[in-house]
């Protein structure tokens, strides 16, 4: 196989998918190559196999700001394909969205199929080129250009090439990193690669007798040398290894940094809405109420069934004492327990488990306007190989849309 094409895209994922579709709407003669038997495997895992798409952020500047220092690289590719065309281009094609808690945007349908059936059929209608279990072997770079990659199903032309390869997390769904040795052959830089949104191990044993135990509404601070570095309100879930869930999964990047330096502590505040004197007044009242039961029984109204055996062991507390017989320091030392249950993070899980890949081509190599490489003239990114990533719920989908949607259409332009 020995084909001219237009724009040649590597990576069928999000970014991928939407950087040929678009494209080939332009009236670019497009091929798409995957080294999957399918498209979009990762898509389909993502938010629980109910596709977070995006995250309900119409300010541009606020959107930005999630993504930390690297955020202002994004509000380019945000201002011309944003969340409310996100939305518009999915519903167009007859795909129903919907809001929920925090802003996450899903398919009406609960279905990431749905998202996925939508990208393919954009391609099939503006007729991409789609070659699937192909590998990419080699990239061919002469002068600041590339003039052939090499596939196990033979050379590839194009006047612009599109990287899309996606980051290294979940390489079982495909996305192994190599990406970024391709981008390095071609001469650009690739900051340190860390797994993000991922769940975090525990050294406490208790921690593995509350696994599917989801806590709403609770505030996750992290410490280390005694000091707290930061803090975080919201929902995480215990597993069988540690925890998880969004709260967790946000702060995993940072709790991965500090973990170069020393060992670092967690504390959850269960009543975060409740300061300690006014907890103390709610502990008091719920053991007068219940003051002919034992203490564990006096505690249903104040945490959920599983965790009460825990609280109680940590407390020191007989379980069978009269709950009108509690000492005042024996409640202060429930109350410090309530307000801070403290643990030890041993581990931040690899991208066997992270979401996201933290890290990337370097920003300061992409042209943010047109998503196109400074070092190699017919080159573009997008998505997950970029030095780019956010927080959980919708936002990292939304970077690749827009990156890989302005890379499409500047591929495109660039060459008329």
């Amino acid at each position: 196989m020995n084909k001219l094409y237009d724009v040649a895209v590597i990576g069928g994922g999000p970014a991928g998918m939407i950087s040929a579709g678009r494209s080939a709407e332009l009236g670019a003669k497009t091929i798409l190559i995957e080294k999957n038997n399918r498209l979009g495997r990762k898509l389909l895992i993502t938010g629980n196999g109910r596709c977070n798409l995006s995250q309900a952020e119409y300010d541009i500047r606020e959107m930005v700001e999630k993504f930390g220092d690297n955020g202002k690289f994004f509000f380019s590719a945000l201002s011309k394909f944003g969340v409310k065309e996100t939305v518009a281009f999915f519903e167009e094609r007859g795909l129903v969205t919907k809001v929920e808690r925090g802003g996450r945007i899903f398919p009406a349908s609960d279905k990431a199929q749905d998202v996925l059936d939508v990208l393919i059929k954009y391609m099939s209608d503006n007729d991409v080129t789609i070659m699937l279990a192909t590998d990419v072997i080699d990239i061919y770079e002469h002068d600041k250009k590339i003039t052939k990659i090499l596939t196990n199903k033979g050379e590839i032309i194009a006047k612009n090439y599109i990287l899309c390869t996606g980051g290294k997390s979940f390489p079982g769904t495909g996305s192994t990193g190599d990406g970024f040795e391709w981008a390095e052959k071609l001469g650009h830089h690739v900051t340190e690669l860390i797994p993000s949104l991922a769940p975090l191990s525990i050294r406490e044993y208790w921690v593995k007798s509350l696994q599917g135990l989801t806590l709403k509404n609770v505030e996750l601070s992290v410490f280390q040398n005694n000091q707290k570095k930061y803090s975080l309100f919201g929902e995480l879930l215990f597993t069988h290894f540690g925890i998880s869930g969004p709260i967790v999964l946000t702060m995993s990047k940072e709790i991965s940094n500090l973990m170069k330096n020393g060992e670092v502590k967690l504390s959850i505040d269960l009543k975060p809405a409740l300061d300690f004197t006014k907890l103390d007044n709610r502990l008091q009242r719920d053991f007068l109420k219940f003051k002919n039961r034992a203490f564990k029984n006096s505690l249903d109204e104040l945490l959920p069934k599983s965790m009460i055996p825990i609280i109680i062991e940590l407390s020191g507390i007989k379980p069978d004492k009269q709950a009108n017989s509690i000492t005042r320091e024996e409640r202060h030392n429930l109350l410090g327990i309530l307000k801070g249950l403290n643990m030890t993070v041993t581990k931040v899980l690899g991208f066997e488990h992270s979401l996201v890949t933290s890290g990337g081509v370097n920003i300061r190599e992409i042209d943010p306007k047109t998503m196109r490489s400074k070092l190699i003239e017919n080159l573009f990114f997008a998505g997950e190989i970029v030095d780019i990533d956010g927080p959980t719920g919708g936002y990292n989908l939304q970077a690749c849309w827009s990156m890989g949607y302005v890379a499409g259409e500047s591929a495109v332009i660039t060459y008329i």
